[in-house]
């Protein structure tokens, strides 16, 4: 064998050796798929997932659905090939791992911080809800209860389902026209809408669980739109107000935001 056909052998073998080293490598990444729904105007495991005393409360037809993503933990060995898969998959998504879990490092400090979060994720909800229908928070108790979820995406779902709760579409009608109705963002106090991650995911769990509107994040408007499943129609938001609006003019014929437009 000469000399330039061994080198060759070599550093084929060395390629070879360094791409089953990346193959097989650990990388810093969580695949992320489509996760549970829930109606905030039903109830979760029994109990009502919003509940409301010092006022009364409609009865509401239709759904409410917020959503949400599973991932790997952050323990899992996510490797190249796992990576490429989700890569060409609708129903997954490979992230950082920082993305998917910013704060701590094992699943005990996780989901404290996604309990954290989703307590102060209602707690502001209920304020921009009340504070939209001019309500007091010293005269009206709202209570949210929501087991096995965590994180802030839920806020703009949680405030819509206490308006709808409380007052509806203002005319006696539900803001869902009876429809299911799915979206995500988080909520300020003020009733602004925050972006979220995950959003194309969520689109896939919402679809699946029956859904035909989505209320997006408008700064995600982009990402929901690139693999949107086929007859859900998507409306961007940006306050509480905005899709309250976006709500009633779906229902009245109206003018209806798009991410298209």
């Amino acid at each position: 064998m000469s000399a330039r056909v061994r080198a060759l052998v070599l550093c084929t073998a060395l390629v070879l050796a360094l791409l089953l080293t990346a193959a097989l490598a650990p990388l810093p990444y969580s695949v992320a798929y489509p996760g549970m729904t829930a109606n905030v105007l039903g109830a979760d495991k029994g109990s009502p997932v919003i509940t409301i005393t010092g006022a009364g409360t409609r009865k509401t037809a239709g759904q409410l659905r917020m959503t949400s993503i599973v991932a790997t933990g952050p323990d899992a060995s996510v490797h190249l090939s796992d990576v490429l898969r989700a890569w060409w998959r609708t129903d997954e998504a490979a992230m950082p791992r920082e993305a998917v879990y910013p704060v701590g490092n094992n699943t005990e400090e996780i989901a404290e911080h996604n309990a954290r979060q989703m307590r102060q994720s209602q707690n502001t909800a209920t304020a921009a809800a009340l504070g939209r229908l001019g309500k007091s928070p010293k005269d009206i108790k709202v209570k949210l209860s929501l087991a096995d979820v965590g994180g802030p995406s839920a806020g703009l779902m949680f405030a819509l389902g206490i308006v709808d709760k409380l007052a509806g579409d203002g005319k006696g009608g539900d803001l869902t026209g009876g429809r299911i109705i799915a979206g995500t963002g988080t909520i300020s106090a003020g009733g602004k809408v925050g972006a979220v991650g995950g959003v194309p995911l969520k689109t896939q769990a919402a679809h699946r669980d029956g859904a035909t509107v989505f209320l997006v994040p408008k700064q995600e408007c982009a990402d929901a739109a690139a693999e949107l499943p086929r007859g859900m129609r998507l409306i961007p938001v940006t306050t509480l107000d905005g899709a309250v609006g976006a709500l009633k003019a779906l229902n009245s014929g109206g003018h209806v935001p798009s991410c298209t437009k």
